[in-house]
């Protein structure tokens, strides 16, 4: 692995990150620990930092929309988001925006750990190498496995060009910040130069756009705005609740369609 992105004051070494793994304790190797029969307690927010010009990002892509896929309906929730930092006159990531490569220094600010692409960040308190698959797992095993006591409901209504979320909150919630993902499910991009030039890059859960609201009570309507190309079939939308003081996350939901 020799494609992380050089970033100023920042020193990122392959050996490191596939040593440490997830910065969780309790990590395990067992490849086959997402399917586990015990039944899930909590939730998984997976927040994958990556970039069509970074070579390293294709495998974590691949992993990540792999453990999607195998979730089915369980509380797993995997958001993509393509940092702007990898930009330059070769090649911009079609989908990369600025506001994500910020989310992700807040992070790392707080975890004390180093900011490279494909970094995986889960609900809010853990990182690891995004195609680290035991790492991962694990991570994802560990997180549906913690008792959530705070629940997040979630129902949209598409007006034109804009949705409208309505939410509640049930339990006692650390949170202030509630923050919506509209995210495209998948998408196929050639790439014409760049570290991945001349090839093919399926993306799955594409975070189209990120809104962040203030909790003000238990319940609540936001209304945000619909990328030009939305539709109910290739996207969904994903919502949960974070403590920006934290950066803890502490419940996540699909928004279901309102009647």
């Amino acid at each position: 692995m020799n494609t992380f992105k050089t970033l100023p004051f920042v020193v990122v070494t392959a050996m490191f990150l596939t040593i440490a793994g997830c910065n969780n304790p309790g990590r395990t190797s067992n490849k086959n620990s997402s399917n586990d029969s015990i039944p899930d307690k909590g939730f998984a927010l997976l927040e994958l930092y990556t970039s069509e010009g970074c070579s390293s990002c294709p495998p974590a892509d691949r992993l990540l929309a792999r453990v999607q896929n195998e979730a089915g309906n369980r509380p797993i929730y995997l958001l993509c988001e393509h940092v702007d930092y990898w930009d330059d006159a070769h090649w911009k990531d079609a989908f990369s925006q600025h506001q994500f490569s910020q989310r992700q220094y807040r992070y790392d600010s707080r975890l004390k750990s180093q900011v490279y692409t494909p970094q995986l960040i889960v609900n809010g308190k853990r990182e690891c190498l995004g195609s680290d698959e035991a790492a991962v797992n694990a991570a994802v095993k560990n997180a549906v496995a913690k008792e959530t006591n705070v629940n997040l409901d979630l129902k949209a209504r598409q007006q034109g060009n804009n949705i409208q979320i309505s939410y509640s909150i049930n339990g006692n919630s650390p949170a202030n910040k509630l923050l919506i993902a509209v995210v495209e499910k998948h998408a196929v991009r050639e790439i014409g130069d760049g570290e991945n030039r001349g090839k093919t890059l399926n993306h799955a859960q594409i975070v189209r756009s990120l809104s962040s609201f203030n909790i003000t009570g238990n319940k609540g309507v936001e209304q945000i705005s619909l990328p030009a190309d939305y539709n109910g079939g290739n996207y969904e939308i994903v919502g949960f609740l974070q403590d920006e003081n934290t950066n803890e996350i502490v419940s996540a939901m699909r928004a279901q369609d309102r009647d």
